[in-house]
């Protein structure tokens, strides 16, 4: 009996969007107009490597990157969240995706000694170059119209659950926690018995809502529980369980 615990980062894992976190590396703390206004909706990712490129002209070092990404604030009861699972790997599985890249969130969950909680993470992957500079690449195509350009959440699942089970592993039961209109694609590939668990006041939590009201959209089977502390998460989490033993 395994249970799937799937997660987004920003705005879930830490209660703050990582990609705008590192501008604080900067001497003045803020982009130039410039840097701002040259993003494109659903380009996130190139913008960001403008961002990181800028952050390298500064000569801002990558030891001071990561010095200040390791302060960003983990959202209320995650870390005890993420420490039930680590003490339950037996029984929970645990990936996270996310649409911000692998150095911020390996540099983050390691500073809060949490990294063997997650056995998988499904992000842009990040890489300094020989100038310094952090590059950031798109995670992989797709052509979902409903996703950014760089990451459809929804194939990313699909896959992993589709090679978990090629090599036997069936899941229980799947929990779903995130927050942004990213985050709703790969809820429709949940199951009856599944669970979504939108933040509560955030984007996926209103759109969920909305499904809810064209009820002839049945693209989404999943229970939905919303969520405000990753205390409450928890709490579903140690119901299931002992449901289940």
């Amino acid at each position: 009996m395994k249970i799937l615990m799937v997660f987004d980062f920003d705005h879930t894992v830490v209660d703050d969007n990582s990609d705008t976190w590192v501008v604080r590396c900067l001497p003045d703390r803020k982009l130039p107009e410039s840097v701002k206004n040259s993003y494109r909706k659903g380009h996130w990712t190139e913008f960001m490597g403008r961002v990181m490129n800028y952050i390298g002209e500064q000569e801002v070092s990558p030891d001071k990157i990561r010095n200040v990404m390791e302060t960003i604030p983990f959202t209320a009861g995650m870390t005890d969240l993420l420490t039930f699972i680590l003490e339950n790997k037996s029984t929970i599985d645990c990936i996270v995706i996310s649409d911000s890249n692998t150095m911020f969130i390996d540099w983050i969950l390691r500073a809060a000694g949490l990294h063997t909680a997650v056995d998988h993470v499904f992000t842009n992957p990040a890489k300094f170059n020989e100038l310094g500079c952090m590059e950031v690449r798109c995670y992989h195509s797709h052509d979902c119209n409903r996703c950014p350009i760089n990451l459809c959440k929804k194939k990313v699942l699909e896959l992993y659950l589709s090679e978990k089970s090629d090599k036997g592993v069936e899941y229980e039961q799947i929990f779903y926690v995130g927050d942004g209109g990213n985050d709703l694609c790969p809820t429709s590939c949940l199951r009856g018995h599944d669970v979504v668990m939108p933040r509560r006041g955030y984007t996926l939590e209103r759109l969920l809502a909305k499904l809810d009201e064209q009820e002839e959209d049945a693209s989404l089977r999943a229970k939905v529980i919303v969520w405000s502390s990753g205390t409450e998460i928890l709490q579903e989490l140690k119901a299931v369980i002992n449901n289940v033993h």
